[in-house]
């Protein structure tokens, strides 16, 4: 997993995170992930974009880690403007990310596939009464959906975690890594 190297970066705050997450992944034989909110990557400086750090660049992030196991990522975001702009910045991974531009709730409600590593990254966290329920009810959408070693990695700790973080604990997922920023479960 040498590649995710190039992602550590002192603005990256969530790279210790998802180095581990991606790791624990790869030993698991991880090939499907899901994610809810697009990262919007880049930002563009003039005449050249720069990295977003402050995004995370999670579905950067995530296209090459699907490429490097010959997996497929499915990334899906209200905003046709962050899908549009997330296909720009991983075109050298299009092969393997399908992106979605839909509401995650529904998104995960009607996916037909099962999926072994989710990261729930979707609505801002400016409020996070709205935020934590949102994504306590994309867990509640996705527990059906998740293969039985799957991973779990909230993102916002504290901003949308809030809900969540006791409804995996009381559905037997247990914690395994925290960090500042994010929480990553297990299935039991």
């Amino acid at each position: 997993m040498n590649f995710l190297k190039k992602y550590k970066n002192k603005k990256n705050i969530r790279y210790d995170s998802f180095s581990f997450a991606l790791n624990l992944a790869y030993e698991r034989n991880h090939k499907t992930i899901v994610e809810t909110g697009t990262a919007r990557g880049k930002k563009k400086l003039f005449f050249f974009n720069k990295f977003n750090w402050t995004d995370g660049m999670s579905t950067l992030i995530f296209s090459e880690y699907a490429m490097h196991v010959d997996g497929k990522l499915h990334s899906c975001d209200i905003s046709s403007d962050n899908i549009k702009n997330a296909k720009q910045f991983t075109s050298r991974f299009s092969n393997y990310v399908n992106f979605y531009v839909q509401d995650s709730i529904g998104f995960l409600k009607n996916l037909n596939f099962k999926i072994d590593f989710l990261y729930l990254d979707s609505l801002d966290a400016s409020n996070p009464d709205l935020a934590s329920k949102h994504q306590l009810t994309e867990a509640k959408n996705s527990l059906t959906k998740l293969n039985k070693n799957a991973l779990i990695l909230l993102d916002d700790k504290g901003g949308k975690t809030n809900l969540s973080h006791d409804f995996l604990i009381n559905n037997n997922f247990k914690l395994v890594n925290e960090s500042k920023h994010q929480l990553l479960f297990t299935a039991t």
